[in-house]
């Protein structure tokens, strides 16, 4: 089907990530069960996810000259995803997670680092590589200004944008009316609408871009009402990453010629097969476990 290159603009992070039997209350020491260093961050993870599955992905974004930043770099690379456009920086680290699993459970803190080191006039560097993808995917670990800047560029060729909105926060509405696709899970989408400023035609109208997903019970999208995507039966081993795995995935699908309906069924199966390995990354399936998951052709 013509042009079915994904472009990445988000954040690369190190997740440090520590399993306990108990999350620990304020003052209280716990002791954990394992800790692992794995590659993470929304945009890598995005990256990650559509390349996995067969998408020509370019990432864009930025890490620190330290030990963290050429690992991930390097991990991307032997994804078979094009880094050139990753640039290092002396005056910031690279970004990190920390994360504590508990009980098929998660609790973050990201300290963006690098990622803010993402700014519009980087973006502008890169107008061309936007302009020749069939999909942009953006998320909110870099700063607002230049994902706006990056959905403003996509616009102008026409390139259509997944906006996963989160870590949450209040979007100008300039921004949620140039992007085509919205990701919220349920949190994020009651916060997204109780902050916006508009019309009841306007919301509706931002509704209507909303795919709005639900964990274990699948997605809701939004086409002459709502239609709920119910999600599959796993093992839940570790659900850090599933969001990424299907926004990933929904660009992949998107690109591909899929219809919307069918892209969210595809990427509800990818997100599924995603919680059953520990690491946001390690999880995420190549095209060819994903038919096996659903033991037909039926979505190609």
């Amino acid at each position: 089907m013509g042009n079915k290159k994904v472009t990445v603009i988000g954040s690369i992070n190190m997740d440090l990530v520590t399993s306990t039997h108990q999350i620990p209350k304020v003052g209280e020491t716990v002791l954990g069960n394992s800790f692992h260093t794995l590659s993470g961050g929304k945009g890598a993870n995005q990256a990650v996810a559509a390349a996995r599955l067969g998408a020509e992905v370019t990432v864009i974004g930025c890490v620190g000259e330290d030990s963290f930043g050429h690992t991930l770099i390097e991990n991307l690379k032997q994804q078979g995803i094009y880094t050139e456009n990753i640039e290092l920086v002396a005056h910031a680290s690279t970004g990190i997670a920390s994360i504590i699993l508990s009980d098929n459970e998660n609790s973050i803190i990201v300290v963006p680092g690098a990622n803010n080191a993402v700014t519009p006039e980087m973006v502008d560097k890169h107008e061309e590589t936007i302009a020749n993808s069939s999909m942009l995917i953006l998320q909110l670990e870099i700063p607002l200004e230049s994902v706006i800047r990056a959905a403003e560029i996509a616009k102008k060729y026409n390139v259509k944008v997944i906006l996963n909105p989160a870590p949450i926060q209040r979007l100008p509405k300039e921004l949620l009316e140039i992007v085509d696709y919205l990701t919220p899970n349920e949190l994020e989408q009651e916060l997204l609408f109780a902050s916006f400023n508009g019309t009841d035609e306007e919301l509706n109208k931002l509704e209507e871009k909303c795919i709005v997903t639900k964990g274990s019970k699948g997605v809701v999208m939004y086409k002459n009402g709502a239609i709920e995507i119910p999600s599959y039966q796993v093992e839940v081993v570790d659900t850090t990453g599933a969001g990424d795995s299907f926004n990933g995935a929904l660009a992949f699908a998107l690109s591909e010629g899929f219809d919307l309906t069918d892209a969210c069924q595809f990427a509800v199966a990818v997100g599924a097969i995603s919680v059953t390995k520990l690491g946001a990354q390690a999880g995420m399936p190549t095209r060819n476990e994903v038919e096996q998951f659903l033991g037909c052709g039926a979505y190609y």
